[in-house]
């Protein structure tokens, strides 16, 4: 993609905004060639707001609707102007709480990607470290993949393997998969900016 061109990211979230500020820094930094076009929440007060705030970024609140766990059909539909007119070409959710579905994931096919803090296919949902703890397992990490219509279910792109060790706690083993987490993201989003990942059916290339 040409320099007059840039590849343009949408940020969707709904807390912190750890990942979110790890790929706007890595974008002004060159590490990922793209930029941050916009960034939204569907929570008014989200740090996520404030750390785009700060890097001088468009930040903008969608109230989601009347739904606990997505998005309405209004608010899915504002989501996807705000998206179409920052001219995004790539969706990333960065620990954004609400399920995409239908129209939002017609209008980005393929577009959307998630990061998910295990290996997926395991530990699918919420507070996968603490399921990953409560197994037993001596490793669990974090895994990108595109999102389709399931819950983090969509081929994967990049995974990064975090030990769980002796004494872990939920908070100490989450800390350790967050750290994963900013540096397999920027890194793998950086890589489909470049065009550089093909998706073949479930399974994903990159060239």
């Amino acid at each position: 993609m040409s320099a007059s061109k840039k590849f343009r990211l949408g940020l969707l979230g709904s807390g912190k905004g750890s990942n979110a500020a790890a790929i706007a820094d890595a974008c002004a930094s060159g590490q990922i060639p793209a930029q941050v076009a916009i960034v939204l929440s569907d929570v008014a007060d989200a740090g996520i707001l404030q750390q785009a705030r700060q890097r001088g970024l468009p930040a903008v609140f969608i109230a989601p609707g009347k739904f606990r766990t997505k998005l309405d059909e209004a608010a899915e539909a504002a989501y996807i102007r705000a998206l179409q007119e920052a001219r995004v070409d790539l969706v990333a959710l960065a620990g954004f709480m609400r399920i995409l579905k239908g129209e939002f994931l017609r209008a980005f096919a393929q577009r959307v990607v998630n990061i998910h803090p295990a290996l997926l296919p395991a530990f699918p949902g919420l507070e996968a470290w603490k399921q990953a703890l409560d197994y037993g397992v001596k490793f669990t990490g974090a895994t990108v993949h595109f999102v389709d219509q399931g819950v983090d279910t969509g081929p994967i792109i990049a995974q990064r393997a975090v030990p769980v060790l002796p004494g872990d706690t939920p908070a100490t083993l989450h800390a350790r998969i967050q750290e994963a987490e900013r540096a397999v993201y920027p890194a793998t989003i950086a890589a489909l900016a470049r065009g550089a990942v093909r998706v073949q059916g479930r399974q994903t290339v990159w060239v």
